[in-house]
């Protein structure tokens, strides 16, 4: 769980040295992709549903949550916020996420939730921890680039 979190904390502080004002946060290659505030948007999203699971597997195991991205981006227009706003957020959710996980109970690592849309596919804490950092810095890399 440290290289997770050492992880995540690099990549939080990588994003805050990107020079912001060379990218172009509203231009979408379709009408169906997403932009790359919107991209942000969906990583907050992840960052929500991820901190939840980490929370409630503290204390209860086996339970599903799930989430329907495109509708959540959709949703909440991260198209119409402020740039600064939209990486603020993400930044402090995922401040927040580092110290659940520097302060997670050993004896909980283990403990499992279903994250999956159509079948039951139960992953460890320690499990979604990486799995999560590694899709936020698969889609950064589709922002930064």
């Amino acid at each position: 769980m440290k290289d997770t979190i050492l992880k995540l904390s690099d990549t939080i502080d990588e994003v805050l040295k990107v020079d912001r004002q060379t990218i172009n946060w509203n231009y979408k290659p379709t009408i169906d992709k997403w932009s790359k505030k919107e991209i942000i948007g969906h990583l907050i999203d992840s960052a929500q549903i991820n901190l939840q699971r980490f929370v409630r597997c503290t204390y209860e195991e086996n339970f599903k949550l799930i989430y329907e991205q495109v509708e959540w981006v959709k949703v909440q227009h991260y198209q119409d916020v402020d740039t600064h706003d939209i990486i603020t957020l993400w930044k402090l959710l995922n401040q927040q996420i580092i110290r659940v996980l520097k302060n997670y109970p050993v004896d909980r690592l283990n403990a499992k939730c279903d994250n999956d849309k159509n079948e039951v596919q139960l992953h460890t804490v320690e499990w979604l921890a990486q799995d999560y950092v590694d899709h936020l810095r698969h889609h950064l890399k589709q922002v930064l680039s």
